[in-house]
């Protein structure tokens, strides 16, 4: 088979890889992007949904696809943090937050994946080759280009090869990057559940011993629910009927909602924290959880991905508009740079605070709880810290300011 040649390969189809293509055919005009993965490019059938921060809604926006995604994106205008032991019935507030986190604009929004896929399916298939079902088999760097070579015998050929297939990715494999990774020998149990009372657009994080159980707000009397526990106990609770399990989130949740029915079966997946050693190769860059992967309790997952999508767009853009080529060392470099700190202190932060609250030592909580009340009584302090959270860096790349390219 005969060569294909594109001005960037992105190696994987998710929310961070479609986000990626339509950054780079939607603000410069003429690009040949080809979009490989190894499964069909097809709007997945499950009811997870993703916290989208404000900063990240912005850069939707920019990409033209909020206004698709808003019939079905459910403002969190409030959160709610508790602490408690094991067998507590007390369930006190120690950190709180309400109102927008800048007027008109709500901290996050919760946005189904089946939403968010297709919305983003639908605005790049005009833009977009994509290539799939397609396993890669091999990449090589050159000095003016790189090869991606695929199992059926096609070579592609690009500039720049954008590495966006996932925690297990094989083209950071191929290019000999390491990662420092850290297993947390938890699991998050998710699910969606109804309720009996509304959640006003709630957001609740209660912290047990275990770790973080969280119930964050979807359309009507409705919460995704992400519950760290052990590995054996998630175990256990993926094997109850549903009604039982109903009655276990609703015992978690301090009856908080009233009512808990459970939607569908609870699934778990295993936690970790990976950091990639390098975010880039020669005529490589790597973006989402390939890049980076940590503790579900703040959220931030997805939203770290979209960041580096906004990052590396503006670094190649910028270098194709000054006709230099945007698949250079430098042009890496300052993505990577970019980058790497804020991921590397995002998951330092998640890190340290499931070590501090995944414990019943009773100096421990008095302490952490000392902590959360202190921040919550310092205004400016907790507005710092849910700006950050929010992800509106005035110093940071231009579509987390909703800025165009």
């Amino acid at each position: 088979m005969g060569d294909s040649s594109y001005d960037v390969i992105i190696v994987g189809g998710g929310p961070v890889g479609l986000c990626q293509a339509l950054a780079l055919t939607r603000f410069q005009k003429g690009m040949r992007i080809a979009l490989v993965d190894r499964r069909p490019f097809t709007v997945p059938d499950d009811k997870r949904a993703f916290a989208l921060s404000a900063g990240v809604r912005r850069v939707l926006e920019a990409l033209g696809v909020w206004s698709t995604l808003i019939p079905d994106a459910t403002a969190i205008r409030a959160m709610k943090i508790s602490d408690s032991g094991r067998g507590d019935i007390s369930r006190p507030v120690f950190l709180s937050f309400e109102g927008d986190v800048v007027p008109g604009e709500p901290y996050a929004h919760m946005v189904p994946n089946r939403a968010l896929t297709a919305a983003l399916l639908d605005a790049a298939k005009s833009r977009v080759e994509f290539i799939a079902p397609a396993e890669v088999a091999g990449y090589v760097a050159e000095f003016a280009d790189a090869t991606l070579s695929l199992k059926d015998g096609r070579v592609l050929r690009a500039p720049l090869i954008v590495a966006a297939d996932g925690a297990m990715s094989g083209l950071r494999q191929m290019a000999g990057i390491g990662v420092v990774s850290h297993d947390y020998h938890q699991a998050g149990v998710v699910t969606t559940i109804t309720h009996e009372l509304p959640h006003d657009g709630t957001a609740y994080e209660h912290f047990r011993p275990a770790g973080p159980f969280a119930s964050l707000p979807l359309s009507g009397n409705r919460s995704s629910l992400v519950w760290t526990e052990s590995t054996d106990e998630a175990a256990r609770l993926k094997s109850l009927p549903l009604e039982q399990a109903a009655s276990e989130i609703e015992a978690a949740m301090g009856s908080s909602l009233g009512q808990v029915t459970v939607e569908e079966p609870l699934q778990s997946f295993p936690l970790k924290l990976q950091l990639a050693r390098e975010f880039v190769a020669p005529r490589l860059a790597i973006i989402g959880d390939a890049a980076h992967v940590i503790h579900p309790l703040a959220g931030q997952g997805l939203n770290l991905g979209l960041k580096d999508v906004a990052a590396l767009s503006e670094a190649v853009i910028d270098a194709l508009r000054l006709g230099l080529d945007h698949g250079a060392p430098t042009v890496l470099a300052d993505y990577q740079a970019w980058r790497r700190f804020d991921a590397a202190l995002m998951a330092a932060v998640t890190d340290n605070l499931n070590r501090l609250f995944s414990n019943d030592l009773p100096p421990v909580r008095a302490m952490r709880d000392f902590g959360l009340g202190l921040i919550d009584r310092v205004a400016p302090l907790k507005s710092a810290l849910i700006a950050r959270a929010a992800g509106l860096d005035r110093s940071g790349p231009r579509l987390l300011r909703g800025i165009p390219l």
